[in-house]
């Protein structure tokens, strides 16, 4: 599961990283503990060009009773989305980046669980393979939701977690996007795991547990010995 990631760059940031050349998101600030349910920062092609917009993580389908359901589709498995109702038609048509510098994933520790953050090694922006879609209500409330895929861990994630987002490469990105692509087999490839030896893993604070807390400390690396002092 991919449950809280990072995203600690500037509007302009990401907008020259995806080639974004105009957008109507007002402003975006670094965020470093990044939730479900939260309106996150997403890119989608129209055909023509990137367009950066916001969507609620936690994907609801236009089917749903209920927009309750978003938070049982945080993510989806990229081995069976396929084959699942909620995710059929999104993975042929409604595809989505969600860029991160960073996510997070808890390890198991005899002293209890461990924050971990991981990241790329070079501390670039990198992108989550996302799906969205549209539910309105009855009333006529539209809610715009995404979910991130997941893969099997590498070698580097698999100690501390089970899964791990599907991380795309930036040459498979634009191939992500590309909405006249409805051929699942030609986007099976892009699920394998991202290789283990361009990512590293830290410990952070204890303190990222929270969803209150979002500040630049919790991705500082945090000794184990000094955290169990602390808290």
């Amino acid at each position: 599961m991919c449950g809280r990631y990072t995203l600690t760059v500037t509007l302009e940031e990401l907008m020259v990283r995806y080639m974004i050349g105009e957008t109507m998101v007002p402003f975006h600030r670094p965020k470093y503990n990044i939730a479900p349910s939260q309106q996150v920062l997403t890119i989608i092609n129209d055909g023509q060009s990137n367009r950066l917009g916001e969507l609620k993580w936690g994907l609801v389908p236009p089917w749903a009773d209920n927009p309750k359901i978003g938070f049982q589709m945080l993510n989806a498995r990229s081995e069976t989305a396929a084959s699942k109702p909620a995710f059929q038609k999104p993975l042929q048509r409604k595809r989505c980046l969600i860029p991160a510098d960073g996510f997070y994933e808890w390890k198991a520790t005899a002293q209890g669980k461990q924050p971990m953050r991981i990241v790329l090694k070079s501390r670039a922006l990198f992108s989550m393979a996302g799906l969205f879609e549209t539910w309105i209500s009855p009333e006529g409330t539209k809610i715009n939701s995404c979910t991130i895929l997941t893969t099997t861990p590498n070698e580097l994630v698999a100690p501390i977690h089970d899964r791990m987002p599907v991380i795309l490469r930036p040459e498979d990105e634009q191939l992500w996007l590309n909405r006249a692509v409805t051929d699942i087999a030609a986007l099976t490839p892009l699920f394998k795991p991202y290789r283990a030896e361009e990512l590293e893993a830290y410990t952070v604070s204890a303190a990222v547990g929270s969803v209150r807390n979002d500040e630049p400390s919790l991705i500082e690396p945090y000794k184990a010995d000094e955290q169990l002092e602390l808290w």
